[in-house]
């Protein structure tokens, strides 16, 4: 299973709050993504204003670490046509991840694929608990979509991606533990690799994980960030040598 960092940025900062609201800075994403590339799978880097302000924000961070860090590196925020997308592949993303711009053009995702290839592309999901289930968020979980996960998932999967990343906004930040109901709906419609994020603050979060064999990846933010989690705690843990929990 891949360990992936999610760096939240927001202009020249690393930022992190809770279910997305009441960001703090934590340092320079740069520094950041250096230092976690020595012992993660994957960085994942969101833009969280670039919705805003109409256009993603990362280009100078993402070329300015591309070059030194051997690590996949997933770009979302903004995102929101073909020239977009190849700018970021061209300053080095190996993917980069749609959610609100999918929304209102979902042939984004295949204009992606088509010329970038399948597994350029991955969908992102921002999902809010709700008495009848779990609802697609926009805009860093700003706004409503009233468009269920279980739609989503089948959706995506028509117009043509090749990963889904779905991020639990409920436990977002709170470090309470991944929402594994919401895991199962996922992992339960999807045929592509399917990575799970929001929650995580302990070893035996990540230890809940295990019994889903076909889970690609794990999303963490906060457990990194604060070092809740240590590097070679991460190692033991991605080996499965870790068996104590």
């Amino acid at each position: 299973m891949r360990v992936i960092a999610r760096l939240d940025v927001k202009g020249d900062s690393l930022i992190k709050g809770v279910r997305f609201e009441g960001l703090r800075r934590l340092g320079n994403p740069a520094e950041v993504a250096r230092r976690y590339a020595s012992f993660v799978d994957e960085l994942f880097f969101v833009d969280t204003v670039a919705s805003l302000y109409g256009r993603p924000q990362v280009a100078e961070l993402l070329e300015s670490v591309a070059s030194e860090i051997f690590v996949p590196l997933t770009v979302g925020g903004g995102i929101t046509t073909i020239l977009e997308a190849e700018r970021m592949f061209k300053l080095g993303a190996d993917k980069v991840a749609i959610n609100t711009a999918g929304f209102g053009a979902p042939e984004l995702f295949h204009e992606i694929a088509k010329n970038f290839g399948l597994q350029s592309v991955v969908g992102s999901i921002q999902a809010n608990k709700t008495e009848s289930g779990w609802e697609c968020l926009t805009e860093q979980g700003r706004e409503r979509t009233h468009v269920s996960v279980n739609d989503r998932v089948r959706e995506l999967l028509e117009i043509g991606i090749g990963e889904i990343i779905v991020t639990s906004v409920d436990r977002d930040g709170t470090r309470n533990g991944f929402d594994l109901e919401l895991l199962e709906q996922v992992l339960q419609f999807s045929n592509v690799p399917v990575v799970i994020g929001g929650g995580c603050g302990s070893l035996e979060h990540l230890e809940t994980l295990r019994p889903y064999e076909t889970l690609s990846g794990v999303a963490l933010a906060s457990s990194l960030h604060y070092e809740l989690i240590d590097q070679d705690q991460i190692r033991r843990w991605r080996n499965c040598e870790d068996r104590r929990l």
